[in-house]
């Protein structure tokens, strides 16, 4: 089958070539898909996507003239692709689910004991020479309340470490896992009160309608003004105009992401050169003290790249066989 892989970035195409086996014909591209470059996948029967290529109705509409049939994406969530149309022009879509769980839930911890523990800032003071501890103030996770939304397999670990650091873990999500309540102590409470009495919130839950902007100016003011907000979701989970001026007016301590609301066109790509960013909104939440945002590189473990290269061609093995993936999608209605 031939494969034309968008989005594809230097680190991780060694893992999709050795994934691969030399079974199909592979064509790298660092371009993200959208309405401009849909055109590059003229000649090609599947193509390979990533979290920040635009898979819309209008984009859709073209690979499916060009004549693509199968779409692979390398990633667990799937927000980006308009499932119902792709349905309906009959294409075969499959995500990368449980890629690595690990990878993602370690670096909500490494984002909130970076945040936390002012690590960014105590590394930028040394190398300066200024050896002071004034502004370095943090706190013990020892004792305190963890808030995890969404416990699936992510906020599953992310409950475990949590416990690890000895912490009371608060938690909100449709299932309840007995296994976890039984023998980590985790309480499912509904989300106003998780927001209320936590110290830390983590966000691990798709984007999905119901999840979109599902922490807003209201839910930013119930949570305690000492509280750290933890996003390794997807951007547009939070609302961040509220949350800019939720963090302004000190209604939550600090907010630690590594995803943001609007990454099309800015994420994934070197700016430092021009500084020609021109989202007014992420350049007041960079400007903010009390934010510390990396480039959504939760996935980016030598573990995690091996394991979506190789769900990536599973899906593609499958669907060159005339067979069905596992990991083909439902098409449940979704953001577009």
């Amino acid at each position: 089958m031939k494969l034309l892989v968008y989005s594809a970035k230097e680190f991780e195409v060694p893992f999709l070539e050795k994934a691969n086996k030399n079974s199909h014909h592979v064509v790298f591209t660092h371009n993200a898909l959208d309405s401009e470059t849909a055109h590059q996948a003229v000649g090609f029967e599947a193509i390979s996507i990533f979290s920040g290529d635009d898979a819309s109705l209008t984009v859709l509409e073209k690979l499916r003239d060009f004549g693509v049939k199968f779409i692979s994406l390398r990633s667990a969530g799937y927000n980006n692709i308009h499932i119902k149309c792709a349905k309906r022009f009959g294409f075969k879509v499959a995500n990368a689910p449980d890629y690595s769980p690990y990878a993602i839930a370690e670096h909500a911890v490494a984002l909130l004991l970076a945040i936390n523990r002012k690590i960014v800032l105590a590394n930028t003071q040394v190398h300066q020479y200024n050896f002071l501890q004034d502004d370095l103030l943090g706190f013990d996770l020892n004792k305190k309340t963890v808030g995890v939304i969404g416990v699936g397999g992510i906020g599953a670990i992310m409950v475990k470490i949590m416990h690890g650091f000895g912490c009371t873990i608060l938690a909100n999500d449709l299932v309840h896992d007995t296994a976890l309540i039984k023998d980590y102590g985790v309480k499912y409470v509904a989300l106003e009160e998780l927001l209320k009495k936590s110290d830390v919130v983590s966000l691990h839950v798709p984007l999905t309608h119901e999840t979109h902007y599902l922490i807003d100016a209201m839910q930013l003011k119930v949570m305690k003004k000492s509280a750290l907000l933890i996003n390794t979701a997807r951007g547009a989970v939070v609302n961040t105009k509220a949350l800019v001026n939720a963090l302004k007016k000190k209604e939550i301590a600090g907010y630690a992401t590594d995803v943001y609301e609007k990454e099309k066109g800015v994420f994934f790509k070197d700016h430092s050169r021009t500084g020609d960013i021109k989202d007014e909104l992420l350049k007041q939440l960079l400007a903010l003290d009390n934010v510390l945002l990396t480039p959504h590189q939760a996935f980016v473990t030598k573990e995690a790249l091996a394991n979506i290269a190789d769900i990536t061609f599973y899906n593609i093995d499958c669907w060159a066989k005339g067979m069905e993936s596992k990991n083909e999608l439902g098409y449940e209605t979704l953001i577009s």
